[in-house]
Protein backbone atom coordinates (compact mmCIF):
# COMPACT_ATOMS: atom_id res chain seq x y z
CA UNK A 1 0.00 0.00 0.00
CA UNK A 2 1.28 3.68 -0.78
CA UNK A 3 0.00 6.33 0.21
CA UNK A 4 -0.99 10.00 -1.67
CA UNK A 5 2.28 10.97 -2.68
CA UNK A 6 5.14 8.81 -3.95
CA UNK A 7 7.73 7.07 -2.56
CA UNK A 8 11.09 7.28 -4.56
CA UNK A 9 13.17 4.18 -4.03
CA UNK A 10 16.65 4.29 -5.30
CA UNK A 11 18.23 1.38 -7.73
CA UNK A 12 20.29 0.63 -5.73
CA UNK A 13 17.92 -0.40 -2.79
CA UNK A 14 15.54 -2.17 -4.92
CA UNK A 15 18.30 -4.31 -6.35
CA UNK A 16 19.26 -5.27 -3.02
CA UNK A 17 15.94 -6.37 -1.96
CA UNK A 18 15.67 -8.33 -5.28
CA UNK A 19 18.98 -9.62 -4.38
CA UNK A 20 18.28 -10.80 -0.65
CA UNK A 21 14.60 -12.13 -1.51
CA UNK A 22 16.67 -14.65 -3.99
CA UNK A 23 18.46 -15.85 -1.13
CA UNK A 24 15.41 -16.26 0.79
CA UNK A 25 16.81 -13.34 3.39
CA UNK A 26 14.93 -10.16 4.15
CA UNK A 27 16.24 -6.68 5.94
CA UNK A 28 14.71 -7.49 8.91
CA UNK A 29 16.50 -11.38 9.00
CA UNK A 30 13.24 -13.04 8.15
CA UNK A 31 12.74 -15.94 5.38
CA UNK A 32 10.60 -15.23 1.94
CA UNK A 33 7.53 -17.23 4.03
CA UNK A 34 7.84 -15.32 7.65
CA UNK A 35 5.76 -12.75 9.53
CA UNK A 36 6.68 -9.94 11.89
CA UNK A 37 6.04 -10.48 15.70
CA UNK A 38 2.71 -9.57 17.20
CA UNK A 39 1.64 -7.67 19.80
CA UNK A 40 -1.71 -6.23 21.02
CA UNK A 41 -3.11 -4.53 23.81
CA UNK A 42 -6.84 -4.55 24.64
CA UNK A 43 -8.75 -1.45 26.27
CA UNK A 44 -6.68 0.80 24.98
CA UNK A 45 -9.07 3.95 25.21
CA UNK A 46 -11.20 3.75 28.19
CA UNK A 47 -13.90 5.86 26.15
CA UNK A 48 -14.13 3.01 23.48
CA UNK A 49 -16.33 0.22 23.92
CA UNK A 50 -13.75 -2.33 23.11
CA UNK A 51 -10.73 -0.99 21.24
CA UNK A 52 -7.05 -2.65 20.60
CA UNK A 53 -3.34 -1.77 19.77
CA UNK A 54 -1.45 -4.12 17.18
CA UNK A 55 2.28 -3.62 16.59
CA UNK A 56 3.07 -6.24 13.54
CA UNK A 57 7.09 -5.44 13.37
CA UNK A 58 7.15 -1.62 13.26
CA UNK A 59 3.65 -0.87 12.18
CA UNK A 60 0.95 0.12 14.66
CA UNK A 61 -2.67 0.32 14.55
CA UNK A 62 -5.22 1.34 16.67
CA UNK A 63 -8.89 0.34 15.99
CA UNK A 64 -11.88 1.23 18.16
CA UNK A 65 -15.25 0.34 18.80
CA UNK A 66 -18.54 2.67 19.17
CA UNK A 67 -22.03 1.68 19.68
CA UNK A 68 -25.12 3.42 19.29
CA UNK A 69 -28.79 3.52 19.24
CA UNK A 70 -30.33 4.01 15.52
CA UNK A 71 -32.58 2.27 12.93
CA UNK A 72 -32.20 -0.63 10.93
CA UNK A 73 -31.92 -0.38 6.86
CA UNK A 74 -35.04 -0.96 5.43
CA UNK A 75 -33.60 -4.77 4.04
CA UNK A 76 -32.57 -5.90 7.31
CA UNK A 77 -34.97 -4.38 10.01
CA UNK A 78 -33.99 -7.30 12.81
CA UNK A 79 -30.34 -6.66 12.44
CA UNK A 80 -27.85 -4.04 13.58
CA UNK A 81 -25.43 -2.49 11.48
CA UNK A 82 -21.83 -2.40 11.37
CA UNK A 83 -19.28 0.63 9.34
CA UNK A 84 -15.27 0.43 9.11
CA UNK A 85 -13.69 3.67 8.67
CA UNK A 86 -9.92 3.67 8.07
CA UNK A 87 -7.33 6.98 8.64
CA UNK A 88 -4.07 7.57 7.30
CA UNK A 89 -2.18 10.55 8.63
CA UNK A 90 0.90 11.97 7.55
CA UNK A 91 2.20 11.30 11.32
CA UNK A 92 2.03 7.39 10.52
CA UNK A 93 4.27 8.25 7.28
CA UNK A 94 5.72 10.71 4.57
CA UNK A 95 3.54 8.59 2.15
CA UNK A 96 0.70 9.59 3.64
CA UNK A 97 -1.53 13.14 3.05
CA UNK A 98 -3.82 15.17 5.35
CA UNK A 99 -7.32 15.67 3.83
CA UNK A 100 -10.15 13.65 3.00
CA UNK A 101 -10.15 9.96 2.49
CA UNK A 102 -8.14 8.98 -0.49
CA UNK A 103 -8.08 5.34 -2.24
CA UNK A 104 -5.77 3.71 0.15
CA UNK A 105 -7.84 4.40 3.60
CA UNK A 106 -10.61 3.71 1.52
CA UNK A 107 -9.04 0.51 0.27
CA UNK A 108 -8.43 -0.26 4.20
CA UNK A 109 -11.38 0.06 5.30
CA UNK A 110 -13.20 -2.11 2.54
CA UNK A 111 -10.54 -5.05 2.66
CA UNK A 112 -10.98 -4.91 6.89
CA UNK A 113 -14.68 -4.35 6.43
CA UNK A 114 -15.35 -7.32 4.10
CA UNK A 115 -13.08 -9.85 6.23
CA UNK A 116 -15.07 -9.14 9.26
CA UNK A 117 -18.79 -9.93 7.24
CA UNK A 118 -17.40 -12.72 4.55
CA UNK A 119 -15.83 -14.45 7.73
CA UNK A 120 -19.17 -14.02 9.63
CA UNK A 121 -17.82 -12.76 12.79
CA UNK A 122 -20.73 -10.75 14.34
CA UNK A 123 -24.16 -11.86 14.77
CA UNK A 124 -25.93 -8.89 13.55
CA UNK A 125 -29.68 -10.44 14.92
CA UNK A 126 -28.38 -10.02 18.04
CA UNK A 127 -27.94 -6.15 17.58
CA UNK A 128 -31.09 -6.11 16.97
CA UNK A 129 -33.42 -3.82 19.88
CA UNK A 130 -36.60 -4.11 18.33
CA UNK A 131 -37.02 -5.17 14.81
CA UNK A 132 -38.03 -2.61 12.12
CA UNK A 133 -37.35 -0.05 14.86
CA UNK A 134 -34.50 0.09 17.00
CA UNK A 135 -30.95 -1.67 16.25
CA UNK A 136 -27.21 -0.93 17.64
CA UNK A 137 -25.21 0.80 14.61
CA UNK A 138 -21.78 0.38 15.16
CA UNK A 139 -18.47 2.24 14.12
CA UNK A 140 -15.02 0.00 13.59
CA UNK A 141 -12.23 3.02 13.69
CA UNK A 142 -9.05 2.23 12.41
CA UNK A 143 -5.87 4.38 12.73
CA UNK A 144 -2.61 4.11 11.39
CA UNK A 145 0.29 5.27 14.40
CA UNK A 146 3.33 3.73 12.37
CA UNK A 147 3.77 2.38 9.20
CA UNK A 148 5.92 -0.31 8.49
CA UNK A 149 3.89 -1.70 5.48
CA UNK A 150 1.11 -4.77 5.34
CA UNK A 151 -1.45 -2.75 6.97
CA UNK A 152 -4.45 -5.14 5.83
CA UNK A 153 -3.18 -7.38 8.60
CA UNK A 154 -2.49 -4.86 11.57
CA UNK A 155 -5.96 -3.51 11.14
CA UNK A 156 -7.33 -6.88 10.78
CA UNK A 157 -6.27 -7.67 13.91
CA UNK A 158 -6.47 -4.51 15.51
CA UNK A 159 -10.30 -4.43 14.30
CA UNK A 160 -11.17 -7.92 15.10
CA UNK A 161 -9.70 -7.69 18.72
CA UNK A 162 -11.63 -4.68 19.75
CA UNK A 163 -14.86 -6.13 18.49
CA UNK A 164 -14.39 -9.03 20.49
CA UNK A 165 -13.67 -7.13 23.75
CA UNK A 166 -16.58 -4.59 22.93
CA UNK A 167 -19.26 -3.89 25.20
CA UNK A 168 -22.44 -3.15 23.86
CA UNK A 169 -23.46 -0.15 26.06
CA UNK A 170 -27.21 -1.07 26.77
CA UNK A 171 -27.38 0.72 29.76
CA UNK A 172 -26.17 4.25 28.77
CA UNK A 173 -29.34 3.88 26.34
CA UNK A 174 -31.70 2.78 28.80
CA UNK A 175 -31.97 -0.68 26.43
CA UNK A 176 -31.19 -2.96 29.30
CA UNK A 177 -28.29 -4.69 30.59
CA UNK A 178 -24.59 -4.32 28.99
CA UNK A 179 -23.59 -7.14 26.84
CA UNK A 180 -20.49 -8.55 25.34
CA UNK A 181 -20.24 -7.82 21.58
CA UNK A 182 -22.06 -10.88 19.56
CA UNK A 183 -19.04 -12.60 17.90
CA UNK A 184 -19.54 -15.48 15.82
CA UNK A 185 -15.93 -16.02 14.15
CA UNK A 186 -12.64 -14.81 14.45
CA UNK A 187 -11.66 -13.97 10.88
CA UNK A 188 -7.30 -13.33 10.06
CA UNK A 189 -5.98 -11.99 6.87
CA UNK A 190 -2.77 -12.85 5.79
CA UNK A 191 -1.28 -10.55 3.57
CA UNK A 192 1.25 -11.72 0.61
CA UNK A 193 3.57 -9.38 -1.90
CA UNK A 194 5.19 -10.59 -5.25
CA UNK A 195 8.56 -9.33 -5.30
CA UNK A 196 11.01 -10.09 -8.45
CA UNK A 197 9.11 -13.31 -9.13
CA UNK A 198 8.63 -14.66 -4.99
CA UNK A 199 5.96 -14.91 -2.78
CA UNK A 200 6.42 -12.96 0.50
CA UNK A 201 4.55 -12.84 3.22
CA UNK A 202 3.78 -9.75 5.33
CA UNK A 203 5.59 -7.33 3.21
CA UNK A 204 7.69 -4.29 5.15
CA UNK A 205 7.16 -0.64 3.86
CA UNK A 206 10.12 -1.05 1.29
CA UNK A 207 9.27 -4.71 -0.31
CA UNK A 208 5.71 -3.39 -0.70
CA UNK A 209 7.01 -0.40 -2.67
CA UNK A 210 8.75 -3.11 -4.89
CA UNK A 211 5.95 -5.65 -4.96
CA UNK A 212 4.36 -6.73 -8.71
CA UNK A 213 1.24 -8.17 -7.25
CA UNK A 214 -0.19 -8.34 -3.49
CA UNK A 215 -2.68 -10.73 -1.88
CA UNK A 216 -4.68 -10.92 1.42
CA UNK A 217 -6.24 -13.65 2.33
CA UNK A 218 -8.96 -13.89 5.02
CA UNK A 219 -9.21 -17.03 7.19
CA UNK A 220 -11.57 -18.27 10.35
CA UNK A 221 -10.92 -20.75 12.43
CA UNK A 222 -13.16 -23.84 11.11
CA UNK A 223 -10.21 -23.69 8.47
CA UNK A 224 -12.38 -22.09 5.94
CA UNK A 225 -11.06 -19.28 3.25
CA UNK A 226 -13.91 -16.59 3.36
CA UNK A 227 -12.35 -14.05 1.21
CA UNK A 228 -9.22 -12.89 -0.85
CA UNK A 229 -8.37 -9.54 -2.07
CA UNK A 230 -6.00 -9.13 -4.79
CA UNK A 231 -4.28 -5.66 -5.20
CA UNK A 232 -1.40 -3.87 -7.55
CA UNK A 233 -1.39 -5.02 -11.36
CA UNK A 234 0.97 -7.64 -11.36
CA UNK A 235 -0.34 -11.79 -11.74
CA UNK A 236 -0.39 -14.32 -9.38
CA UNK A 237 0.16 -18.36 -10.84
CA UNK A 238 -2.36 -21.06 -8.94
CA UNK A 239 0.46 -22.69 -6.94
CA UNK A 240 1.63 -19.00 -5.41
CA UNK A 241 -2.57 -18.48 -4.23
CA UNK A 242 -2.23 -21.83 -2.62
CA UNK A 243 0.75 -21.33 -1.19
CA UNK A 244 -0.69 -18.48 -0.26
CA UNK A 245 -3.68 -19.71 1.37
CA UNK A 246 -1.82 -22.43 2.80
CA UNK A 247 0.23 -20.04 4.95
CA UNK A 248 -2.76 -17.56 5.90
CA UNK A 249 -4.32 -21.04 7.77
CA UNK A 250 -0.90 -21.44 9.28
CA UNK A 251 -1.01 -17.73 10.38
CA UNK A 252 -4.56 -17.38 11.53
CA UNK A 253 -4.32 -20.39 14.11
CA UNK A 254 -1.11 -18.27 15.19
CA UNK A 255 -3.41 -15.48 16.03
CA UNK A 256 -5.67 -17.04 17.14
CA UNK A 257 -3.70 -18.44 19.95
CA UNK A 258 -1.90 -15.69 20.93
CA UNK A 259 -4.58 -12.78 21.16
CA UNK A 260 -7.41 -14.97 21.68
CA UNK A 261 -6.94 -18.27 23.01
CA UNK A 262 -8.50 -20.02 20.59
Amino acid sequence: MSGGSETAMSDITRDHIYRMIEKNQRADGRKREDFRSITVETGFITSAGGSALVNLGDTRVLAGVKSIVGEPFPDTPDKGVLTTNAELIPLASESFESGPPKQPSIELARVVDRGIREGQAVDFQKLCIKAGEAVWINYVDIHTLDYDGNLFDAANIAAVAALKTAIIPASKFEKGEDYPFPMKHLPISATFAKVNGHLIADPSFDEENVASARLTVVTIENGKLCAMQKGLGGSLTRAEVEKAIELSLQFGIKVRKQVFNV
